[in-house]
């Protein structure tokens, strides 16, 4: 399938159950996430904007004092369609690791036990991949459970969403891995009592590593993870289809940036990222652009190529009618005339090299993706559901940006 010529966020992403945005720190992404959330439940439909980045400024685009683990539902303007829904969480990876403990341990034993173990909350709390992990695993139970239409999904930075999108495959790997088979061999072939009872102390890995950590801390590790391993499967299960949901066309991506370097090579950076994964680019937002460089790029007020010289010409005449009416330097008046007329040229100058350097920032801005806006720097604060709706409507209902390319292949997708 070809996509000739721009196409619009509805054709893009309209049909996606699951928008995962993602992009560098700092260049808006958790306000564009709960935007275009809050412009889709506009809409009628029932949507849940889920952040997973610990940083919590969703609270604050929102207008709300708190967002916690537990969905929560925001009230919608009364302009908003018949059964247009806005739910809002935020990810607290302890509780969320205890839902998980509580739904899939196989019996009671073993979930009072994973829940009392000494290394449980440190690890689940501290564990590198741990939050990635049950990010996871929060967005697999809300995509199972049918209650929702759509969820936008609001990451961390983009090398930490890489770790993300990789959490599942790293936990499987985990679990599997020689050093976890040689701290539970104990407890594997002879059991717990025969573990506490002195068979570790009779292999030499273990009197090493007993006389560095302790044989409790041996012992609880084994234990902790053994308990576990009785969830491995399900594990298992839930990582497999949580990789084939996020590589379906369920699911798309937005990439957010600025057009300052750094967030640019961040975004060229994660859209290789999704390529390389064979995951569906759906939309692009450049957020900040100056005005000048919006019109430009919008096509309404092409930028003039002789725009410099036109500041410099007028600068001569002020000049010249300055001499011709017989004033000079000294003139008080005449000279803040020519510091006024100086710095107005010289203001235009950099406004039109700045709007210069924005359009082909924006050009060359994910052009692989289906759909691409550019949106200007606010002068107003997004920081309730009113103003982040408006924010979502100017996103998802903007007129299809000109490509950089002409003809190109749609994003490659995987089922």
């Amino acid at each position: 399938m070809k996509q000739y010529g721009p196409i619009s966020f509805a054709s893009s992403c309209g049909d996606a159950r699951v928008l995962i945005v993602c992009g560098s720190g700092g260049v808006g992404k958790t306000t564009t996430a709960a935007a275009i959330a809050s412009a889709i439940a506009a809409s009628g439909k029932k949507v849940l904007v889920l952040t997973i980045d610990p940083a919590k400024r969703l609270a604050t685009a929102l207008g709300l004092e708190t967002v916690g683990n537990t969905e929560t539902q925001v009230s919608l303007p009364t302009t908003s369609r018949i059964g247009g829904q806005l739910w809002v969480a935020m990810l607290d990876t302890s509780a969320s690791w205890d839902d998980l403990v509580r739904r899939h341990a196989p019996d009671h034993d073993t979930r009072d036990r994973i829940l009392a173990n000494p290394l449980y909350r440190n690890i689940t709390q501290r564990f590198v991949q741990s939050h990635d992990y049950i990010a996871m695993e929060r967005l697999h139970e809300l995509s199972e459970s049918d209650r929702f239409d759509v969820i936008v999904v609001d990451t961390p930075p983009s090398r930490h969403a890489i770790d993300f999108l990789e959490a599942p495959e790293r936990m499987k790997d985990f679990f599997s891995s020689t050093l976890l088979r040689w701290i539970t061999l104990p407890y594997r072939l002879g059991g717990e009592r025969a573990g506490r009872l002195g068979y570790l102390a009779s292999k030499p890995f273990y009197q090493v590593a007993d006389r560095i950590l302790g044989s409790q801390f041996l012992q609880d590790v084994a234990e902790f993870f053994l308990l576990f391993q009785g969830m491995y499967n399900g594990f298992v299960e839930r990582a497999t289809a949580v990789a084939q949901l996020i590589g379906s066309t369920d699911t798309a991506f937005l990439v957010v940036t600025t057009p300052e370097p750094a967030p640019m090579h961040e975004a060229d950076y994660f859209t290789a990222e999704l390529a390389k994964r064979g995951l569906r680019l759906g939309a692009a937002v450049m957020n900040r652009v100056a005005p000048p460089a919006m019109q430009a790029i919008s096509g309404q007020a092409p930028l003039c190529a002789d725009s410099v010289a036109v500041a410099s010409s007028f600068l001569e005449r002020v000049r010249h009618d300055s001499a011709a009416s017989g004033a000079n330097s000294g003139d008080p008046s005449m000279s803040a005339m020519r510091r006024i007329a100086v710095a107005a040229a010289e203001t235009h100058v950099q406004q039109v090299q700045l709007a210069e350097h924005q359009r082909r920032q924006f050009q060359r801005f994910c052009p692989q993706a289906g759909f691409r806006v550019a949106l200007p720097e606010s002068a107003d604060p997004i920081d309730n559901v009113e103003s982040l709706m408006s924010l979502g409507r100017r996103i998802v209902d903007a007129p299809p940006a000109p490509s950089a390319r002409g003809p190109r292949s749609a994003s490659k997708r995987r089922s």
